[in-house]
């Protein structure tokens, strides 16, 4: 859809119907025809964006033995894979960021559609490899962490370059070795709710400083 690398360059509301038309080299009548106008087409665009980006990068085959460790691991490394690009970068990656940045009424639909049950499935591993159900505000703040990690190599790529020498980011800062390392930082910060029930968790007070 020549719509997807407008919107995603250039945004919503700098992006014209008459340049979309242009480059698909159809009229504006079209547009409105099918679409109704700019804002249905762009609702339309970013919710196909999601739907290749989930294409391109399928989920995991889980099956009912699949350690919660494990699935851990392999949320991350799809969380990575399907947002961060280490090379070229999708216009649809691109799309769906300015969406998160740049929110529109179609960020609601993602949140309802995607992003929620796809946080949800966190929020079950979080529980499965903590070994029992966390406070809601507790578990939200763990997933929360742990796809920040994810977003910082996308949003701060250029910085993280320029911060560390050449060839050690071409060596360890590949999307398996940061899935590797958010996956073990993770992990250890899960492993100490596995000391606590939920009482004490329930219970517990800040420390004084």
């Amino acid at each position: 859809m020549e719509a997807g690398p407008i919107f995603a360059g250039k945004g919503f509301r700098a992006t014209t119907v008459r340049e979309i038309c242009e480059q698909a080299n159809v009229n504006v009548a079209s547009i409105n025809y099918y679409f109704g106008d700019k804002r249905q087409l762009y609702h339309q665009t970013v919710v196909l964006a999601r739907e290749m980006r989930v294409e391109q990068v399928p989920e995991p085959n889980w099956d009912a033995s699949t350690d919660p460790e494990q699935k851990l691991l392999d949320f991350i490394t799809l969380i990575l894979r399907r947002l961060v690009a280490m090379q070229t970068e999708p216009w649809q990656v691109r799309l769906l960021m300015r969406e998160i940045l740049e929110p529109t009424e179609t960020c609601k639909h993602l949140v309802e559609e995607y992003f929620r049950p796809f946080f949800n499935t966190l929020c079950g591993i979080i529980d499965d490899i903590v070994g029992y159900r966390l406070p809601e505000p507790t578990r939200n703040k763990i997933g929360f962490s742990i796809i920040g990690q994810c977003l910082y190599y996308r949003f701060s790529a250029e910085m993280t370059r320029l911060m560390i020498e050449q060839q050690d980011y071409v060596d360890q800062y590949d999307l398996d070795n940061l899935a590797q390392h958010i996956y073990l930082f993770s992990l250890g910060g899960l492993k100490h709710y596995q000391t606590l029930d939920e009482l004490a968790l329930k219970d517990a007070k800040p420390a004084d400083h």
